[in-house]
């Protein structure tokens, strides 16, 4: 105590009463190995007597590392994204390590983060979830030189957690092609830019697939951009009702929130589901089974948990930082049947 003030204890004044290094401080205080039982056991008594609690900072300066792991991802309140930092900021504090979120909600905040790089010195690992990258900012990130795990979103040469996106479309059309439809369309992504390399590309190739080994041919413009939103759902469901060809009975939709917008687009049109037009969705959004949506359901949390473990480890082991990695974690997906899918009257 000093003028009323108190004077926190440092990591310093802990080596000095147990009567060891600072590095051996900080190595006893991580359970880190090379640190003999008893060594650690005069450390945290040490400890314990000062009332330390280690700094992030403090430890950085004699480790190396932050203790913290970034997450970068383009949104943060739809239900996937959520889920899956739900995932990751579970497992990583199970490992004593804390969560940096970076959403790139717009291009401009897209464009200020590759700039300057704020989890540059910041972060000791980076984790993406469902971000596609131009080669210009994944070879930004690389150059941070830290372990790096994908969450959805394949990324050449960085470890990966996702579902076979190619089979779960395949589930999903199969289903539909076992009830008898065969007028079926495909509500997903943006085909012209980017993505068709990742997750709406992957899917749509999974419906071709199917439907091409049924021996059908996909009608035009029954593959259409709902954005993965409700509203996007809703706006390519609606554009499917007017479409010239005839209206298809079955929908494929790549997420279910999308699968939600298109229920509204034929309760609007006055159609019910299934009678009328049979949905089949992915994810098993919390909400499916109030809409009673069937879908392919994927297990996002584990994956974004996977993930998070996968770069604590190699932090551990001081590998993945400056050599491609190419094991991919791949997650199991399963069809849950519910009531907006029956057979072809």
């Amino acid at each position: 105590m000093v003028r009323g003030v108190v004077q926190r204890s440092s990591i310093v004044d802990v080596a000095r009463r147990a009567g060891v290094s600072v590095a051996t401080v900080s190595r006893a205080l991580r359970d880190m190995p090379n640190v003999s039982q008893t060594t650690r056991d005069r450390v945290l008594k040490a400890a314990e007597e000062l009332q330390y609690a280690a700094s992030p900072l403090a430890s950085g300066l004699v480790t190396g590392r932050v203790r913290s792991v970034g997450v970068i991802l383009p949104y943060a309140g739809r239900w996937f994204f959520a889920e899956a930092v739900r995932g990751i900021a579970e497992a990583l504090r199970e490992e004593g390590y804390d969560l940096v979120l970076h959403v790139l909600a717009d291009a401009r905040r897209r464009r200020e983060f590759f700039s300057s790089l704020p989890v540059r010195r910041r972060v000791d690992a980076v984790i993406l979830v469902a971000l596609p990258l131009d080669v210009r900012e994944a070879d930004l990130l690389r150059s941070l030189g830290v372990p790096m795990a994908a969450v959805a979103e394949p990324m050449a040469g960085v470890h990966g957690d996702r579902i076979d996106n190619v089979a779960a479309a395949r589930l999903a059309v199969q289903h539909l092609l076992n009830l008898g439809h065969r007028r079926i369309a495909c509500i997903g992504g943006d085909l012209d830019g980017p993505e068709r390399f990742g997750i709406p590309g992957l899917r749509t190739e999974g419906y071709r697939s199917a439907m091409a080994e049924a021996g059908l041919e996909v009608e035009e413009g029954w593959e259409i951009d709902g954005r993965f939103t409700a509203r996007g759902g809703e706006l390519a469901m609606s554009s499917l009702l007017s479409h010239p060809g005839g209206t298809p009975t079955a929908v494929f939709c790549q997420s279910d929130e999308m699968a939600f917008g298109t229920l509204r687009a034929l309760r609007r049109a006055g159609l019910t589901c299934p009678d009328d037009v049979s949905i089949v969705g992915v994810d098993d959004h919390e909400l499916s089974e109030t809409f009673d949506v069937t879908t392919v359901a994927q297990p996002v949390p584990a994956q974004g948990a996977s993930a998070a473990r996968w770069v604590v480890r190699a932090l551990q082991e001081g590998t993945g930082a400056h050599q491609p990695v190419q094991d991919v974690a791949i997650h199991p997906a399963r069809l849950v049947l519910r009531g907006s899918t029956s057979r072809l009257p």
